[in-house]
């Protein structure tokens, strides 16, 4: 019998996705003076939205498997597609995400704490 994942195991999937994509967008921002650089994403909602409605442990595979390089976006005289703004604003979204998931994972192990706690 396999047992059904926690909730704590989706929220540390979904913080090491978030931290993944901050350093997808940092690297973005770092070579948006780079001729020819196309922008990556990371792309994890999918896998753990998946993982979640079949019940399955969460696995986030090769982190190179979740980066896709942009292909379809406006590029500059230089080939880069690398907006500041919109990486910047990406950022500030991505950081709202992680301390979202890192409050509700804090609040996973305080129940789990207390729960140890009362069957002392």
């Amino acid at each position: 019998m396999v047992n059904k994942p926690q909730m704590s195991e989706y929220l540390e999937a979904a913080l090491r996705g978030a931290a993944l994509r901050q350093s997808v967008l940092a690297n973005n921002i770092a070579n948006m003076n780079t001729p020819g650089f196309r922008r990556g994403e990371a792309k994890f909602e999918k896998l753990l939205s998946e993982a979640m409605d079949g019940g399955k442990a969460p696995e986030l595979a090769d982190p190179a498997e979740l980066i896709a390089e942009s292909r379809n976006t406006p590029v500059d005289f230089q080939g880069n597609d690398v907006d500041l703004e919109m990486e910047v604003g990406e950022m500030i979204k991505n950081t709202a995400l992680y301390k979202t998931y890192m409050r509700l994972l804090g609040g996973a192990y305080r129940k789990m704490e207390l729960a140890m706690r009362d069957n002392i």
